[in-house]
C-alpha cells in the first residue's frame, strides 16, 4: 500500500527524544489512525469506494460527486449475487425482469410480490457488501402511497434489502415523497418502463419526440425533488440522459441511455450471453449460452456412451 502524504508523521531525531514506551505506543496509535482515516484515492486523485465496507445510498452519492462510476447488475439468487459481488458490482438489482429471464413469462406484468420477496431474500443471503434493490412489481404500489408503503415495509422486513425501485415519473412523485419521508430508500425509474408496455405497445426507445423529451426532463426533476436516492434511465436518447444527469442531484443509472450516466446496469442474462436475444443496447460480454449447451451435450454424450461415470 502506498502511503499518502497526509499519512506521514514527522518524528524528531532519536538522539533528541527520551521517548518512553507510552509515548511510542501513542505514536503508533496515531499512525494507525491516520492510515485508517485517509481515504483511498485512485490515480486521478478522486476518492475511491471502499471495497470492504457495505455500499449505501450515501456511498453512491459520494461516488457521483467524485465522478466515480458505479456498477449495477441484476441478480436473482444467492449464487449470482456472490459472483457479481466477487467481480466488483456495487449494486445488485433484483429486477422484475426475473419474470422473463427466470420464470419464462412474456412480460413483467404477471410477476408477484411473492416472487420478488423470494428472489430478493436469496440475493441478500448471497451478498456481503453490495447494496441490494428490489423492484416493486406491477400493481403493488400504484394504487396509493399507503399501498406502496405497506408493500415496501413487507419487502424490507422479509428480505433485508436496502431499497425499493418503482417505475414512473411525475405521477409517482407523491408516492416517492411519502416513502422517503418515512425513511425508505427509493430508486425511481423513468424512460422505458416495462410495467407500462400495454400502454405504449412496445419496448421501444422513449423520449424521441419533443413532448416525450420534455416530459422526461420534468419526470426526472419531480422524482428527484420527491426524495428518490437514485434514478434509472432506460432506453432514452444519450443526450437526454446527459441533460438529466447534469441537472439532478442524485446518481443516474443508465441502461440503453448512453455513457454519461453516473452508473450503468445490465440484466445478468444479457451481459453473460445467456438470453440469446439481447436488446440492442445490451451487448453480451460472453457467450455462456453456447458454453452451457456444449457442456451439457458433452456430458449427455458420455452418459449415453457409458463413459460417465468412469468404472
Amino acid at each position: 500500500m502506498k502511503i499518502q502524504p497526509a499519512m506521514l508523521l514527522i518524528l524528531p531525531p532519536k538522539a533528541n527524544t527520551g521517548t518512553t514506551i507510552g509515548q511510542s505506543a501513542a505514536t503508533i496509535a496515531m499512525l494507525r489512525l491516520s492510515l485508517k482515516t485517509v481515504p483511498a484515492r485512485g490515480r486521478s486523485g478522486k476518492v475511491m469506494m471502499n471495497k470492504h465496507k457495505p455500499v449505501t445510498a450515501a456511498t453512491l452519492l459520494r461516488a457521483r460527486q467524485q465522478g466515480q462510476k458505479s456498477v449495477w447488475l441484476t441478480a436473482y439468487d444467492a449464487v449470482s449475487a456472490r459472483l457479481a459481488e466477487a467481480a466488483g458490482a456495487d449494486v445488485l438489482l433484483v429486477g422484475d425482469s426475473l419474470g422473463m429471464v427466470v420464470l419464462g413469462l412474456d412480460s413483467t406484468l404477471p410477476v408477484t410480490l411473492e416472487h420478488m420477496i423470494h428472489h430478493t431474500r436469496a440475493v441478500v443471503r448471497g451478498r456481503t457488501r453490495a447494496w441490494v434493490v428490489c423492484d416493486l412489481p406491477f400493481g403493488s404500489y400504484q394504487r396509493s402511497p399507503a399501498q406502496a408503503f405497506d408493500t415496501s415495509v413487507q419487502v424490507l422486513q422479509q428480505t433485508g434489502c436496502d431499497a425499493v425501485k418503482i417505475e414512473g415519473g411525475e405521477p409517482m412523485a407523491d408516492t416517492i415523497r411519502f416513502l422517503a419521508d418515512r425513511g425508505i430508500a427509493v430508486v425511481a425509474h423513468i424512460g422505458l418502463t416495462p410495467q407500462s408496455v400495454k400502454k405504449f405497445g412496445s419496448y421501444g426507445k422513449r423520449g424521441k419526440t419533443q413532448h416525450e423529451y420534455e416530459q422526461l426532463l420534468r419526470d426526472a426533476q419531480a422524482v428527484t425533488g420527491a426524495g428518490a436516492v437514485a434514478l434509472v434511465l432506460e432506453n432514452i436518447p444519450a443526450d437526454l440522459a446527459a441533460a438529466i444527469t447534469s441537472t439532478v442531484s442524485i446518481p443516474t443509472v443508465g441502461i440503453g441511455a448512453g455513457p454519461d450516466c453516473d452508473a450503468q446496469v445490465l440484466v445478468w442474462h444479457d451481459l453473460l450471453g445467456i438470453s440469446g436475444d439481447n436488446p440492442p443496447f445490451a451487448p453480451a460480454y460472453a457467450n455462456l449460452r453456447e458454453t452451457i449447451i456444449d457442456t451439457i451435450r458433452r456430458w449427455a454424450d458420455d452418459v449415453r456412451g457409458r463413459r460417465f461415470p468412469e468404472p
